[in-house]
């Protein structure tokens, strides 16, 4: 009789970390009055328009509760891409496609099955993305982990050496996730002319794209003449309409890309949710100018953390971030990242997220978000995320 095997998870998952922003949160359900400047969402919900889109949804009693195309409704569709021509510069013609997905973490994944195979290898920009990580080894691919500068910025150099015949895709995001840098026009250009070189793909997440301070722009690779057939651009209406819950994202592929990605997607998904999917419509109309009303309220939170985060001097390093929501500190103590966020939430009643769940080690350092609340809440937890490091650091 041949002995069963002991039930267990497979060996992959194993070698996944466990998802941070759960762990945080049941840290703060056990202290409840608890602020969470962790969580990378904001403050505001949807627009009116998405609301209104829909109530047409449950109009149509039969046809719109069955399965749809797989890669999204025509109500949608078009409005993204005049979106992607008008605003990012990319068009999707024949050359392209765009596909309607479950958010932006499900167009990264459809994205690293449809051009690697197991035991290929992404790279990915340190500190990264945990996501991205996560999903690089769920599908049994190896990332490789390139470091940015001091300020967070690209360095080709450090990529290009980094590539071996077994690189697959050279992955960014900007405005990032978690340092909250924006890589200039330039340096995108090099990253996307060194991936051509190099006969590997472009992967670049914008999710943040409309989160911007101080001057700074934004730019597509997917603008790049030139670049229709290794570059993928990947989108989200989560942080920009306050959409985080109804999962819509979107990707714009090259076309040889797109039975591969239809296949991922319509064993995972099927379709993207339809009545996510007119909300988003009814967001899209609303279009840019819902995210600008919102973020001055956003803007005046990033400007009293920064402003209060000075004080500190050295005890508390702050690389430059013009975009996105988050700042990146490293604390000069000799406490864990870990520690740092325990002891934040339980003397102090404010979380932040540790810095080795972005790969960050041998250095305390946190993700701090300044997005998701209110702002008079924020502010409130701004106040007590200084007094915490007051207090940890002896500084301020």
């Amino acid at each position: 009789m041949i002995a069963a095997m002991p039930w267990s998870e497979s060996a992959r998952m194993r070698g996944v970390q466990p998802p941070v922003i759960p762990i945080v949160a049941e840290l703060i359900r056990a202290h409840p009055g608890t602020i969470s400047l962790g969580q990378g969402v904001v403050y505001y919900g949807p627009p009116p328009q998405a609301k209104a889109r829909v109530g047409e949804f449950f109009a149509d009693n039969n046809d719109n509760h069955k399965y749809k195309p797989v890669d999204g409704i025509p109500l949608l569709r078009d409005r993204l891409v005049n979106k992607l021509a008008r605003e990012n510069r990319t068009r999707v013609d024949g050359s392209r496609r765009l596909v309607v997905t479950a958010g932006g973490n499900m167009a990264f994944m459809n994205a690293v099955l449809a051009v690697a195979d197991v035991g290929d290898e992404v790279i990915l920009q340190s500190p990264y993305y945990f996501n991205h990580e996560m999903a690089v080894r769920i599908a049994g691919c190896v990332p490789v982990f390139v470091p940015t500068d001091e300020n967070h910025q690209l360095r080709t150099d450090a990529i290009e050496a980094a590539v071996t015949p077994r690189t697959r895709a050279v992955v960014t995001v900007s405005p990032n996730n978690p340092t909250g840098a924006v890589y200039p026009e330039s340096a995108l250009r090099e990253v996307n002319t060194l991936c051509a070189k190099r006969g590997v793909y472009h992967v670049h997440d914008e999710a943040y794209e409309y989160f911007l301070y101080d001057g700074a722009t934004h730019f597509s690779p997917g603008a790049i003449a030139g670049g229709e057939g290794h570059t993928i651009g990947l989108h989200s209406l989560s942080k920009s309409y306050g959409f985080a819950s109804w999962r819509i994202g979107y990707m714009v592929i090259p076309d040889h890309l797109y039975d591969a990605v239809r296949k991922v997607q319509d064993t995972v998904l099927i379709c993207p949710p339809v009545v996510s999917q007119y909300a988003a419509a009814g967001a899209l109309d609303a279009g840019r100018a819902y995210c600008d009303l919102h973020r001055p309220g956003i803007e005046k939170v990033r400007q009293t953390l920064r402003g209060e985060l000075k004080h500190f001097g050295d005890a508390v390093h702050v690389p430059p971030a013009d975009g996105a929501f988050y700042f990146l500190m490293t604390v000069d103590t000799k406490l864990s990242a870990m520690n740092l966020v325990e002891r934040l939430v339980r003397e102090h009643g404010v979380a932040v997220i540790p810095g080795t769940t972005f790969g960050i080690e041998g250095r305390c350092t946190v993700r701090v978000s300044y997005g998701a609340l209110q702002p008079e809440t924020a502010i409130e937890g701004v106040g007590r995320l200084v007094r915490g490091l007051q207090s940890i650091t002896g500084k301020g």
